[in-house]
């Protein structure tokens, strides 16, 4: 029997209990996000811009498919639709819904793996990456996990040729976006692909593939700023986007940590193997580092109160998550990756409301001294 086989086998009744598909925002999806959402808040307007590339993902997550794909793999009946859930129940069935998932699964189904295939039903992890490491990543590693055998791919619901088409629709729209930018960003945007080309390899090749994930996602800081301003303002955005790249190395870390014995037997690595039973001290020492670098981005930009009360409650979230995480269940943590979700969106309401009260104290100023002139 292959060690591929074995972690199937192995992992099969475990995974056939697998956590439903969760709805929301990604860790990094508000997560995630919120990286955007501060390039695009602290930058002006930057944040549509921002936000919209920050769809990029972190780590690809589980889904609810996997259940049936485990249970039929492990029996070692052939893969069918009859093994999975009705993706479209019956109109008597059928319930509203505006989830995420749900949109995917009203969606005509000919589009159904494609949607999947970008991570649409689960706008977290790599949520608009399947047109760069994302497709790359799926055909290095997921016909070898269980957990992400399910997923189209590898499930044969769209063949390889099929998803190198797919990709290159996406590279070309994605470069008709960045032409529209100004020169600065065009550079800025191409000097990125060489992490993205790199980022599925890294598991083969380092401990620290995570590390690799936190510079490729956050590059949005760098990019959505100049978009907007013409250039890189480095006393915010360095800062800035060192500490997405701290956020990134705490959350996908703990997210490694479910396939940690599956990437032991097929020879990949993480930070999760890297940091074994010293995990939650190097997450300490991320997090200083990240609540440190939000708060110089504050200082220089100008931050105020609501702003800095954001990260008191992102230190304590922090603290919260790191302290109770079990890093030998992995539905702790997976509980754990995605409340990064919350965490981001307090990130974004300390931006949003700090902005907010800042502009509220500039208009003050100006009418006092518009009063002193007149007088």
């Amino acid at each position: 029997m292959t060690p591929f086989s074995q972690v199937r086998m192995r992992k099969a009744s475990v995974h056939a209990a697998a956590q439903p598909g969760r709805l929301g925002l990604h860790p990094a999806d508000a997560t995630a996000h919120a990286c955007w959402g501060m390039t695009a808040m602290l930058g002006s307007r930057a944040a549509g811009f921002a936000r919209g590339l920050q769809s990029v993902a972190l780590a690809s997550l589980p889904g609810w498919r996997g259940r049936s794909f485990v249970l039929a793999r492990a029996t070692g009946a052939p893969h069918g639709g009859d093994l999975q859930p009705s993706a479209c129940p019956g109109p008597r069935g059928r319930q509203l819904s505006l989830s995420a998932a749900a949109v995917v699964n009203s969606a005509p189904r000919p589009l159904q793996p494609y949607l999947r295939l970008m991570r649409l039903d689960k706008p977290i992890g790599e949520c608009g990456w399947a047109g760069s490491p994302g497709i790359c990543k799926y055909l290095f590693l997921c016909f070898k996990v269980t957990r992400t055998a399910n997923r189209p791919i590898a499930a044969g619901d769209i063949s390889t040729f099929q998803s190198f088409v797919f990709l290159g629709g996406q590279l070309t729209l994605a470069l008709g976006v960045l032409l529209c930018l100004n020169y600065y960003s065009i550079a800025l945007g191409a000097g990125s692909l060489l992490l993205v080309i790199t980022y599925p390899l890294m598991k083969r090749i380092t401990y620290w593939p995570q590390l690799a994930l936190g510079l490729t996602f956050n590059w949005g800081a760098l990019l959505g700023w100049s978009a907007i301003k013409g250039s890189c303002d480095p006393s915010v955005c360095l800062p800035l986007y060192f500490s997405g790249v701290m956020w990134t190395l705490i959350y996908d870390t703990i997210y490694a940590h479910q396939d940690k014995r599956d990437d032991v037997l097929i020879g990949l690595k993480s930070t999760a193997l890297r940091f074994g039973e010293n995990t939650k001290l190097w997450l300490s020492g991320f997090s200083v580092a990240m609540l440190g670098a939000l708060s110089l981005v504050g200082v220089n930009s100008g931050q105020t109160a609501p702003y800095y009360a954001a990260l008191g409650a992102v230190g304590a979230h922090l603290t919260h998550q790191i302290y109770t995480v079990d890093i030998h269940r992995p539905e702790d943590c997976w509980n754990k990756f995605i409340s990064n979700r919350t965490l981001g969106l307090i990130v974004f309401l300390g931006i949003v409301l700090g902005n907010l009260w800042k502009e509220k104290k500039t208009d003050k100023t100006k009418k006092s001294t518009e009063n002193k002139i007149e007088n």
